[in-house]
This record gives C-alpha cells, sequence and structure tokens, in this order.
C-alpha cells in the first residue's frame, strides 16, 4: 500500500501557488485495509475515505468505464491491482494528471510538466470526451489561469466542440452547471469561462440568454464596443475589480439579458430592455436552481439599474419607489450589491473603466438620508394604522428631497 499526493495540490506547488486543498490516492489497497487503519469511508460511487488525523480524502486508485450519457454514466473499478498511472490517466487535464510521493518526486507520466511550462490546458485522453462536467472544468481553469497566461489547447477545444455536437452536454445536470459556474465567478479572469465555453458551443446550450447577446449592437456614442456581448465581458471585469461577492458578478452578468431579445427593427436602441432582462434572469436562475441570494440581485440590477443610472434625473417619489422596490431598508447591504453592480455596468465599457460614477455615492446619501426617519416619530404623532405607512412614505421623500436639493441633482 502506497500513498500519493495528486492532482491540484502537485500541480499549484508547481507553479508556487498557495496549496489549498490536498488529495491523495492509495494503491495497492483495499477498502479493509483503509478502515483497520481507521480511516472513514464517505464514498458512495467509489471509494473514498478520510484520514483519521488530518481529515484529508484518500480515495483508492480507480478506473472508469463510461456506461450512459452525462455525468452520472460511469462505471467504477478500485482494486489493488489498480496502478497509479491508470488512476492518473482517468483525470481530466495533464496539469491536474501529476502526483507526487513521500520523498517529493513528481511522477508525471503524461506531460503535465511541460504543459505547465508552456501554460496549456490540455486534455490526458480521448477519455475526456466522456464526462461533460470536464467543458464546465476547463472553462473553470482557464478563469483561474488566465492572468498567468493559459490558453485551451487546439486540439482541446476540438474535443469539445465534438462533445457539444454529440449532445453531451444537453445531458448535465442544472446543479452541476451552477456548482461550475459559481466556482468560475469566484476566479480572477470569470469572463474567461464565458469565452471559452461559446467557443465550444456549450454556452448556446447552458446559457442562450447570453449567448444571443453576441453580435447584437448597441449605440455606439454609449457603448464605443457596440457589441452587447462584448459589453456583458466587460462589465463582469469591472464587476471583479469591485467586489469578490459573487453575487455581484453573476448579477452583472444577468444585467442586459433582455437586449438579445430586443426587435431588430429598434436596433442599436434597446427601449425596455430591463424588464425583458428581469424576466429572462428569474428563467435562467429557475432552470439552474440559482439560490435565491443570487436571484433576487441578478433581478433588482436588472430591473433597476437604467434608474440608478439616472440618479441626477429622478423625482424624490422615484428615488424612494427603487429604494422601496429593491427592499433597500431592510437589506441595505443588498442594495450596496446592487450599487456595484450598476457601477461595474457603467464602467465596463471601452474607454470608460476609469470613469467616476457618483450615482452610486448620490444614492447611498439619499438612502441613508431616509433612513433617518423615524417610524416611531410618526407613532407619536398621533397616526394610526394607514396613515403611519403613508407618513413614513412623505417624511422618506422629503428627506430625499432636501439631500438632492444639497447635491444638486433631481427632477424636483
Amino acid at each position: 500500500m502506497q500513498y500519493w499526493l495528486v492532482g491540484g495540490a502537485v500541480r499549484d506547488r508547481l507553479l508556487g501557488l498557495p496549496v489549498q486543498d490536498r488529495d491523495w490516492v492509495v494503491t495497492g489497497a483495499t477498502p479493509d485495509d483503509l478502515l483497520d487503519q481507521g480511516f472513514k469511508p464517505v464514498g458512495s460511487d467509489f471509494p473514498v475515505f478520510l484520514h483519521p488525523q488530518t481529515g484529508e480524502e484518500y480515495a483508492l486508485a480507480r478506473t472508469e468505464r463510461k456506461t450512459a450519457k452525462g455525468y452520472h454514466g460511469f462505471q467504477f473499478y478500485a482494486a489493488p491491482d489498480v496502478s497509479l498511472e491508470d488512476d492518473l490517466a482517468r483525470r481530466d487535464l495533464t496539469i491536474n494528471a501529476m502526483a507526487q510521493d513521500d520523498t517529493g518526486a513528481v511522477i508525471d507520466p503524461y506531460g503535465g510538466q511541460a504543459d505547465l511550462q508552456q501554460k496549456i490546458l490540455r486534455h490526458v485522453s480521448l477519455a475526456f470526451n466522456e464526462d461533460p462536467v470536464r467543458i464546465l472544468r476547463i472553462a473553470r481553469f482557464a478563469a483561474r489561469f488566465a492572468g498567468l497566461g493559459f490558453e485551451v489547447a487546439a486540439e482541446t477545444q476540438q474535443l469539445m466542440r465534438d462533445m457539444v455536437a454529440a449532445g453531451e452536454v444537453d445531458a448535465l445536470v442544472p446543479e452541476r452547471v451552477w456548482q461550475e459556474t459559481v466556482r468560475a465567478l469566484g476566479e480572477p479572469a470569470p469572463e474567461r469561462f464565458i469565452e471559452v465555453l461559446r467557443d465550444c458551443g456549450a454556452l448556446r446550450v447552458l446559457f442562450p440568454e447570453i449567448e444571443r447577446l453576441f453580435g447584437v449592437p448597441q449605440p455606439e456614442q454609449h457603448h464605443p464596443e457596440i457589441d452587447c456581448g462584448i459589453h456583458t465581458l466587460l462589465v463582469l471585469q469591472q464587476a471583479v475589480k469591485l467586489s469578490e461577492a459573487p453575487e455581484v458578478r453573476f448579477a452583472a452578468l444577468c444585467h442586459d439579458l433582455g437586449k438579445g431579445l430586443t426587435p431588430a427593427e429598434i436596433l442599436p436602441s434597446h427601449y425596455g430592455h430591463e424588464a425583458v432582462s428581469k424576466t429572462l434572469a428569474t428563467a435562467l436562475c429557475e432552470r439552474l436552481k440559482v439560490p435565491v441570494r443570487f436571484r433576487d440581485l441578478a433581478e433588482h440590477v436588472a430591473a433597476y439599474h437604467g434608474y440608478i443610472h439616472k440618479a441626477r434625473e429622478l423625482r424624490a417619489a422615484t428615488v424612494l419607489k427603487v429604494l422601496e422596490a429593491t427592499d433597500a431598508f431592510r437589506k441595505p447591504a443588498r442594495f450596496e450589491q446592487l450599487l456595484l453592480a450598476c457601477e461595474a455596468d457603467a464602467r465596463g465599457r471601452a474607454g470608460f473603466e476609469a470613469r467616476a460614477y457618483p450615482q452610486a455615492d448620490w444614492f447611498r446619501q439619499m438612502l441613508a438620508a431616509s433612513q433617518q426617519v423615524d417610524v416611531q416619530a410618526v407613532i407619536a404623532a398621533g397616526f394610526q394604522g394607514e396613515q403611519i405607512r403613508t407618513q413614513l412614505h412623505q417624511r422618506r421623500a422629503e428627506a430625499i428631497r432636501q439631500i438632492q436639493q444639497h447635491l444638486d441633482i433631481g427632477g424636483n
């Protein structure tokens, strides 16, 4: 029996990056051998165990055989006669198919070190095309290592296109698509996730609302980049600069989905795209079973980013309408995320990346002023029932008007 450190821990050490998680493969062993040493079983599909002291995962070396379409269509074989090289051969990328022994020596049967040096994301073998999740994973690794200059190998790109054409991506379950997507949103360059999926045709299958944006024009005076899809990727880049929250980045990705359905006869204008964007964001979230906190923020940004951009022109009553509709009084932290997504939208345009966005600060000040209105003072003044709500609304609107006069903005 022998233990081998494998996968990302070996890759990241060779790249000089911090090692976050350590996974191990065990060769020459049976499940009983590990149980006798105090390991705790956790795997249901194949033998995986937790180390009794470190809690790290140890998996018996295994091979796998494709039996049906999709992520779950595999039959696994784990036994003492499975070699380390056999186990590494089933992995997705050469840079993830390396191991390290207890002396620190690297075992690299498939050229992972050479691909690290050449900054290439390359599949290990044609077994790559048996698991459609690998398309999402390679797109996510492209998002992670874009800053280091990594690119997807041409032959791997073609293999991914063939997988999409064969319908493998259609079999992906929503939960796994979202799992990989939200992880990609946390990477340094999540726009590369979208670009890689689009290059192989998977974006059209998994995120048709985003795919439709590419090639759709916008007015050049406001959007020098013109293309709605390119604008969306620029907005996502700006969201990365403004916030580490994946919710903000997801909202940035979904904010303009309605522009993909704008009637051709009114292009490059996009009148009323906000309402359509919200509807499409809702549908996307329902399809992928996206958590509520992501969905709510995406819907609010889609519906109200136009109002935030026009903060200088809004009447106090309209500002209050936006604050109430976005639940800003009860959830000010989420409203702050909305403002960050709107700022990313404003800056996600060619040549506008460094331009100030005072609208966000104006809305912060107007929210703060209206929050100072004391409901207890309204009650103490003798108002009851529905009168309390009416008075609270009027006093908040007046507080906003006063701030607008101070800032010299507003349509009052």
